[in-house]
């Protein structure tokens, strides 16, 4: 499925669908978007704090709920992650946004709903928010509005030692490795068959990342998949006895057996280059001894 691209005068709704965000993140991120000449329009709840949310489940839905169903929205751009979108997410209808699509951009929490629409059929943008926006990269910056606006995706980068080599095409999607973990079994554990996986975390355990690969491996998913895309794996920890291997070499150690290519070190995730991605979309991915390429067909 194709989704309209936003131009000039496109209306995009800031949402706040988890955990509770600052007013000076959300009003930086209305400016940046007014001078790239759309109209933007912050939800009811957005600036609200109720705990570690942005406000009770039923506010949040409400905000939510509002974003799916206005069709004068062009696009739906999340506040932030944190936690909360699985407490809501099968509390929200969705028969009106997919009769009538818009972009879906965020990532992290996020993840819970870019699979809801991966399961629906409908593409969604794995991207920078307004909690990041400050200390964002240009590039990270300016693929998002490439994203929204119909510009095809292309990355070129430096390969790395731990990469392995190939070329394969295939629908992109994941996101956030926990979320995609915590998913699995569940409503919104996506088909993983013949896809393209991007993974990204942070502040995890190494053995808490050997942990969840081996239920993605248990699961079949590692048996499933055309290609690894790996996104910065940031801030992790490691126990008071060294684990003994680091983040590449669990994720290698767990597709000794498949003959794919992988790409580490990708610019996405919780990093401040985080490039945006869209999820649901098909992808070449090359990897060979000097370069990635990751090009959206």
């Amino acid at each position: 499925m194709q989704i309209k691209p936003l131009v000039p005068g496109s209306k995009i709704y800031i949402t706040s669908p988890a955990k509770a965000i600052d007013k000076e993140s959300v009003e930086n991120a209305k400016v940046f978007l007014e001078e790239k000449g759309y109209e933007v329009q912050i939800s009811e709840h957005c600036l609200g704090h109720h705990h570690y949310f942005s406000g009770t489940d039923e506010v949040r839905i409400s905000d939510m709920q509002r974003a799916l169903d206005d069709d004068s929205f062009d696009a739906i751009w999340c506040a932030r992650g944190g936690y909360g979108a699985v407490r809501i997410v099968d509390r929200l209808n969705w028969n009106n946004f997919q009769k009538n699509p818009k972009w879906l951009i965020g990532f992290s929490d996020i993840t819970v709903f870019h699979n809801r629409l991966n399961r629906i059929n409908i593409p969604s943008v794995h991207a920078t928010m307004p909690l990041n926006l400050k200390e964002n990269s240009v590039e990270a910056k300016e693929t998002v509005i490439d994203a929204i606006t119909g510009k095809k995706l292309s990355y070129k980068l430096n390969s790395c030692i731990e990469n392995k080599l190939g070329k394969t095409q295939g629908e992109l999607v994941g996101g956030n490795l926990s979320i995609l973990y915590s998913l699995l079994g569940t409503n919104d554990n996506i088909d993983y068959n013949n896809k393209l996986l991007f993974i990204e975390d942070i502040g995890e355990q190494l053995y808490n990342i050997d942990r969840m690969l081996y239920a993605f491996e248990k699961a079949g998913v590692l048996n499933q998949i055309k290609g690894l895309i790996v996104g910065g794996f940031t801030d992790l920890k490691d126990s008071a006895i060294p684990f003994g291997q680091g983040y590449k070499e669990i994720i290698i150690s767990k597709l000794l057996q498949r003959n794919i290519p992988i790409a580490f070190d990708f610019p996405a995730g919780h990093v401040d280059d985080n490039r945006a991605l869209i999820l649901g979309y098909q992808y070449v991915l090359e990897v060979n001894d000097n370069e990635v390429q990751l090009t959206q067909v």
